[in-house]
């Protein structure tokens, strides 16, 4: 999450809307939002008016309860907004409670996330609900505390998942659950009644309950979208290298197409099993959009790059049709990019003949998990690189399983040309001014020793 609290939004007319955007829907029986009529617009707003009757509020007290008080052990990772912990809401916490596993984020006040994007989670996560987006229980805002409670889950991010070094690896047919999953949740928030703009969606925010079903989280980015008239808001540019929308990283103009980019490059990573920048590749497969999107359309090389892990659990038809939607999404021009609700459409076409497709496999002595060691270590994200004491990629894993690869950013400034050795989408260097390491909702499968 970024770290200026000044972002200011400028709407900005136009004749003409973006075909299509208010007529993103998604299913009904699975959503709701809360009925509260406005937003509190900072902490003492919010302590005067709670507001959100689905929506918990705790003590500093029954947190320290929750988590044992805080004990090291139950830390589920550490990044730079603060550390979630896994905790239990029962009885001992508050008398009449469900016993409820759940995951606790204490906000760091010396870190990079202030009560700004602290805020909007509460904001965001306490009027909507889907059953593709995070549940948020409750929040904790006694003195300087700031904590938010989420549901627990149990499998952990997709980026853990999909990029581990060995063990199983996710199924074809799990990732494209996975996929339109995740897009069923963008679909649903680009459909609200005032579009509401993700603008951060990366593997490691996609999060994994004990079924695999995958939710978003982490709405400290979110902005609201255009309305009426305007074709974009514009805000100084926040996001994940290597999954922002190079029209927003150019000027700063946002809108849903930005998601739907970064949703290409989510289904790029599930395809290829590799991450958006690699920087341990050779120079020209660091950027892996870049790289592998004019293969997308070659269907003898697109069958040559797929994961190899996930030989023989889908038809080359379905490969390159799944290939095509991720062409589509990553077109560098908005407009050429399809909405989120016919990429739910697309997907959805493919669950059936999939999960028919590999029963068969396994019936016929297939094995629908594939074992894999991964040729060479990830890459050090930018917060690794720059210090030369976070250590290699593989004492990162085993120490912090919820590390991104990629890092938010501030204000962008003006670009400059590219420089030697750094490919032409690659913003300048100052591009980003902090970092983040991520962090999963869930998934206690870490060493204790994650924090120091």
């Amino acid at each position: 999450m970024g770290i200026c609290f000044s972002i200011e939004e400028v709407p900005q007319q136009s004749i003409n809307k973006i075909p299509g955007l208010a007529s993103v829907t998604s299913p009904k029986p699975d959503i709701s939002t809360s009925s509260t009529p406005l937003a509190p617009k900072n902490v003492k707003d919010l302590r005067q008016n709670p507001g959100y009757s689905n929506v918990d509020i705790f003590t500093y007290e029954e947190m320290r309860l929750a988590t044992k008080r805080f004990r090291p052990d139950l830390v589920l990772g550490e990044g730079g907004f603060g550390v979630v912990y896994k905790g239990v809401i029962d009885e001992n916490v508050r008398p009449g409670s469900k016993t409820t596993q759940v995951a606790i984020k204490e906000l760091n006040r010396e870190g990079y996330q202030g009560d700004r994007e602290w805020l909007a989670e509460v904001n965001y996560l306490g009027q909507l609900r889907h059953d593709n987006l995070v549940k948020l229980i409750g929040y904790c805002c006694e003195d300087e505390h700031r904590l938010l409670v989420y549901e627990y889950m149990a499998s952990g991010s997709l980026e853990k998942h999909l990029f581990r070094r060995v063990g199983c690896t996710l199924t074809w047919s799990r990732r494209m659950k996975i996929a339109l999953d995740a897009a069923k949740g963008l679909a649903f928030l680009h459909g609200a009644e005032r579009p509401i703009i993700y603008r951060d969606f990366k593997t490691s925010n996609i999060l994994l309950d004990a079924d695999f079903n995958a939710k978003l989280s982490d709405f400290g980015l979110a902005k609201e979208g255009p309305m009426g008239d305007q074709t974009h808001v514009s805000t100084r540019v926040m996001g994940t290298y290597g999954y922002a929308a190079p029209e927003y990283v150019m000027t700063g103009h946002l809108t849903a197409r930005s998601d739907i980019y970064g949703f290409g490059v989510v289904l790029l990573e599930m395809l290829i099993g590799r991450r958006a920048m690699d920087k341990s590749r050779p120079s020209r497969e660091h950027n892996l959009v870049e790289w592998a999107r004019p293969l997308l359309n070659h269907n003898k090389k697109l069958l040559r790059i797929l994961d190899p892990r996930m030989e023989g659990q889908y038809s080359a038809k379905t490969a390159m049709k799944v290939a095509h939607l991720a062409y589509q999404c990553l077109s560098q021009n908005p407009k050429g990019r399809p909405l989120m609700s016919q990429v739910v459409e697309i997907l959805e076409t493919f669950q059936t003949k999939e999960e028919n497709q590999e029963e068969e496999m396994l019936q016929s002595g297939g094995s629908g998990i594939t074992l894999y060691e991964a040729p060479k270590a990830a890459p050090l994200s930018f917060v690794e690189k720059r210090n030369p004491n976070a250590g290699n990629d593989e004492v990162a894993e085993n120490k912090d399983l919820y590390r991104s690869d990629g890092e938010r950013g501030a204000e962008v400034y003006r670009r400059s040309k590219p420089g030697n050795g750094r490919s032409k989408s690659e913003p300048p260097s100052d591009f980003f001014e902090r970092h983040d390491q991520s962090l999963d909702y869930g998934s206690d499968e870490k060493s204790a020793s994650t924090r120091r």
